[in-house]
């Protein structure tokens, strides 16, 4: 299906994105291997927590769901029952590789796969470690999914992340409470943190020692009942848009963890009118109300450790860059070529049909600006994050963008569409042959 959008003046409004995608997964996969019931609320409802849900319930775990709440029975720590069948990830690389290192240490055979895209990304970056923890792990050449997992009781190990990703680590943290004794895992430097603040809220005996986690053989421990912050990579796009078009635009309890917050920080830094109130925790994450304004921004560069804190948002910080005037350089963000679809080609090539100035690099890209962006046709390649961003360029253009395929963007945020119907008006937002909603 495609959206279309048109020039957009002035945004304002009060808004809530839904649940943080992160923490979601986190929290079923958590959740199920805990004792008794596990209440989240405020869950994400992407169709990649689904992918996550729906695999867990083939390893034996009930799962019920309403519109306010996922309630989780927890099967324990060595509970989880042999699927009868391959476990469909979907789209999703954090069902895939969470559940590989969970995986790795049941005392079963399982196979995880996906969809086409999923099956061409990078697997052998947890095929390996969980391969020296003693699991066996088998893809096709090159590491790619179909896994194949014969799991069992694993080794504790020492080591050394070749990436910062908070993928891989969290795989190895899962893995790690069915090993022989502790498991560290040292970063090159940190990525989020979700998985340890949940360690932490769920009383999962690990430490944190400077760039090194460590984590200690499982005990049981009890479910509990959690509030999902809303994502803050979802109002990514609003904040853009509110230093481009706000009036003043709200985003409510909205998460704000250090390690998620590199686009708010560099928007600060450079000009950026973002004030975040009525700060709080829910369960062990930070939590505030954003209020963005439309504001002068300087250009900025991104590089080094400030990239895994937006990696996410880089397609979105793209299309802002088109506006500022001067030089925007981001690198290091080499990442982003593996994840849905190439995002470093995919959002240069698309943002030169609304005539920006960007040049692709192999590690980023570098926009010169202000550009006076015209409405284009656009391609999503079937990435949830490219379609939104280029949504964010259409509302910035003269004249009527279309971007095709957006079904896409299910997989991170259902609520897209609806949101910027409320914070543009309807006579600038229209989907064109349908739109399926969740």
């Amino acid at each position: 299906m495609n959206l279309i959008v048109n020039g957009c003046p002035m945004v304002s409004g009060n808004i809530s994105v839904g649940g943080d995608k992160s923490i979601t997964h986190r929290c079923l996969i958590i959740g199920a291997i805990g004792e008794g019931k596990t209440v989240v609320y405020n869950y994400s409802r992407a169709d990649d927590c689904f992918s996550t849900l729906r695999c867990l319930k083939e390893m034996g775990v009930e799962i019920g769901i309403d519109n306010k709440r996922i309630v989780i029975n927890g099967r324990g720590i060595n509970g989880l029952r042999e699927p009868e069948d391959i476990l469909d990830c979907g789209n999703s690389g954090t069902t895939m590789r969470l559940l590989a290192g969970l995986l790795a240490g049941q005392e079963f055979y399982s196979v995880l796969t996906g969809d086409e895209s999923l099956r061409n990304r990078p697997m052998q970056r947890i095929i390996d470690p969980l391969n020296l923890m003693g699991a066996r792990v088998l893809g096709r050449k090159g590491g790619y999914a179909p896994l194949s997992i014969i799991g069992g009781r694993l080794k504790g190990i020492q080591y050394k992340l070749p990436i910062p990703s908070a993928q891989i680590k969290s795989a190895l943290m899962l893995a790690g409470l069915y090993a022989d004794k502790k498991t560290v895992i040292e970063e090159p430097y940190p990525s989020r943190d979700h998985t340890e603040r949940l360690f932490g809220y769920f009383k999962i005996r690990f430490k944190r020692e400077k760039n090194r986690i460590i984590v200690f053989p499982g005990r049981r421990f009890k479910g509990r009942k959690i509030v999902v912050p809303n994502d803050i990579s979802s109002s990514a796009f609003f904040i853009v848009l509110g230093i481009l078009r706000g009036e003043k635009l709200i985003l409510r309890q909205t998460g704000i963890n250090h390690f998620r917050i590199g686009l708010i920080e560099i928007l600060k830094s450079s000009g950026g009118d973002i004030t975040l109130i009525n700060k709080r925790n829910f369960g062990n994450e930070p939590v505030a109300d954003i209020i963005v304004k439309r504001s002068d921004i300087k250009p900025f560069s991104i590089s080094g450790p400030m990239i895994p804190r937006l990696i996410d948002e880089i397609p979105v910080l793209a299309v802002l860059a088109t506006q500022l005037k001067g030089r925007t350089v981001i690198k290091d963000a080499q990442e982003l070529r593996v994840k849905e679809t190439d995002r470093i080609r995919a959002i240069c090539n698309e943002l030169k049909k609304f005539g920006a100035e960007i040049e692709e690099a192999e590690d980023g890209m570098i926009i010169n600006g202000p550009n006076r962006l015209k409405g284009a046709v656009c391609e999503s390649y079937k990435d949830h994050r490219i379609a939104m961003a280029l949504s964010i360029a259409g509302l910035i253009a003269k004249g009527k963008t279309i971007i095709k395929d957006v079904d896409c963007i299910n997989i991170s945020f259902p609520g897209f569409v609806d949101i910027l119907k409320e914070v543009c008006g309807e006579e600038y937002v229209r989907i064109q042959d349908g739109f399926k909603k969740v």
